[in-house]
């Protein structure tokens, strides 16, 4: 394939172990080309998603892809937000506790980033938003054609038909900031929602973990190393031998769509309280 039909995507993260993967998979994807992280709060605080995404690209050794720091605050400027490091570790990557990485955010904040992208490539620049919706919609509000020049979104949120994870009604990413899902939802993109009704039949099972730790792979030693605390989250919360694979599931729907099957949605509403 050559390097122009590479799908070009931006992945918005709060890393997270799930995350770590998703962005392994995406930088060893020969399918796509990661032009760029964005950050954001969810699994960690959004400071902490910085440092946690560029160490990532320094154990991948891809230390060329920038990475835009994104909202500290909701799309309101809410400042209570809630942080999932009872699942990932107050270090966001399993309590390993790594060193500073060496290199930094660049200058520009993540919408800036998503907008500059959008028009420098109108039509070829899939977001894959693997946290709450904030920066996607900071992007559309400051520039409305952003929802045009936009290839696709793909959003790893909600919970269609099943109940959500931190509340029978709510899926961790939508509640992290719904006022920017609802301005993300509406706003006439190709989007592509990828809920926990399906993560949850992804599971990467005990014996896969074996698999992977007798790998030579750097990077699966190094995901063996931060799995751990996942784990052990999932065996006390979920009772299952095995982690959900949230953020590489949606990961997977950017890159080869073929893998799941999709229902119609339609998200032309607006809540009137």
């Amino acid at each position: 394939m050559g390097k122009a039909e590479r799908k070009k995507i931006i992945i918005d993260t709060d890393p997270g172990i799930d995350d770590a993967m998703a962005i392994f998979v995406a930088l060893n994807s020969p399918e796509i080309e990661v032009i760029g992280l964005t950050t954001i709060y969810g699994n960690v605080y959004t400071t902490l998603a910085t440092r946690n995404a560029l160490h990532l690209l320094e154990v991948a050794e891809r230390s060329d892809v920038p990475v835009a720091e994104g909202s500290h605050v909701t799309i309101m400027k809410g400042t209570k937000l809630r942080i999932a490091d009872f699942v990932h570790g107050s270090d966001g990557l399993g309590n390993q506790n790594f060193p500073p990485p060496k290199g930094k955010a660049i200058d520009e904040s993540a919408a800036t980033f998503l907008i500059e992208k959008a028009s420098q490539f109108p039509g070829e620049v899939t977001v894959v938003a693997l946290g709450p919706l904030t920066n996607i919609a900071l992007a559309i509000e400051n520039d409305p054609e952003f929802p045009k020049k936009i290839g696709q979104i793909v959003i790893l949120g909600g919970a269609f038909c099943v109940n959500g994870n931190v509340n029978p009604a709510a899926e961790a990413n939508i509640f992290g900031d719904p006022d920017a899902a609802d301005i993300v939802f509406t706003c006439g993109a190709d989007i592509l929602a990828v809920g926990i009704n399906v993560t949850h039949q992804v599971v990467l099972t005990d014996a896969d973990y074996e698999k992977l730790a007798q790998s030579e792979s750097k990077l699966a030693q190094y995901l063996c190393k931060i799995l751990g605390i996942y784990f052990s989250y999932h065996r006390e919360a979920y009772a299952i031998k095995g982690v959900y694979l949230h953020d590489p599931t949606a990961l997977l729907a950017a890159v080869n769509p073929s893998l799941l099957t999709y229902t119609e949605g339609w998200f032309g509403f607006k809540h009137v309280a």
